[in-house]
């Protein structure tokens, strides 16, 4: 099983802010975006830029994963973000507006050995979902962002995300078709922690690895929805066990406390226990 890492709360941070990046290096998040596009007003860009490259730099983020989310190619400051993040080198490059494989292999030009994050907020996005899955050239995660899709395919947000689901599951199923973690969209209301759990359980549901939040009181909730819950975790190392036994060596499928039990169950036994235990390393 290749090594998981958690991305269970994935927390944007304005680069133009150095009180907040200060305060993200105390946030019990998975990973942080540090971010020069949506957060950043025209006339800060280029401050927020060497203020980002001097804090990745810094190295002062501990275990978590550290992401900047530059600005697209096709603005001015898209060149001169990648140039210099790149050579700060984060864990990887957030790539916005990316719609088709040639907009991910542009920056991966200009950014070799880097890993790669590609936005997925377009509608022209969702119809090649497939395509920018299988680009190779450094992708190694699909973040979803939920707010410009709606707004590019001139919906509403709906509490239950129907006019979503469907782009939500291709973007889940071509990430997993190609190895590639996802992370789902922010939820909007800060106020409303009923409303965010419910969102984070239907991402867990659909198989996200976490979700992309606008504040440091969503981390908690989000961390604590997409880990394992010791039930989770005691029932799978049950699993685990079971197979292990040697009367059950080579069974496609096992009875385990009244009920059968197959291989792929014992799979995702194990990815639960992994992921755990990676999840127990971050603290």
């Amino acid at each position: 099983m290749a090594t998981i890492r958690p991305r269970r709360s994935v927390l944007y941070m304005p680069g133009s802010n150095a009180r907040a990046l200060e305060k993200a290096r105390d946030i019990a998040a998975d990973a942080l975006i540090l971010d020069l596009e949506d957060a950043v007003a025209p006339d800060a860009k280029d401050a927020a830029r060497q203020q980002v490259v001097d804090a990745v730099g810094a190295k002062g983020f501990g275990k978590r994963e550290v992401i900047v989310r530059v600005n697209a190619l096709s603005t001015s400051w898209g060149g001169p973000d990648i140039t210099a993040v790149a050579a700060a080198r984060p864990d990887a490059i957030l790539i916005p507006k990316v719609s088709e494989p040639s907009d991910l292999l542009r920056v991966a030009e200009r950014a070799p050995g880097m890993a790669l994050w590609a936005m997925i907020e377009t509608p022209l996005a969702i119809l090649n979902i497939a395509a920018l899955a299988a680009t190779e050239r450094g992708l190694a995660c699909f973040v979803m962002g939920t707010n410009d899709l709606v707004k590019e395919m001139r919906g509403e947000h709906m509490r239950d995300r129907a006019n979503l689901a469907a782009s939500l599951a291709l973007s889940v199923t071509a990430a997993r078709a190609h190895g590639l973690a996802v992370i789902d969209g922010v939820f909007n209301d800060i106020q409303d922690a009923d409303g965010f759990a419910a969102q984070c359980r239907q991402a867990r549901a659909f198989g996200f690895d976490g979700k992309t939040l606008i504040h440091p009181s969503q981390v908690g909730p989000c961390n604590e929805i997409f880990a394992p819950s010791a039930d989770e975790i005691a029932a799978a190392r049950k699993i685990i066990a079971a197979f292990a036994l040697p009367e059950n060596k080579g069974k496609g499928a096992i009875k385990l406390d009244g009920r059968m039990v197959e291989i792929l169950h014992a799979d995702i036994a194990r990815r639960t226990v992994a992921l755990a235990d990676a999840i127990e390393q971050l603290t």
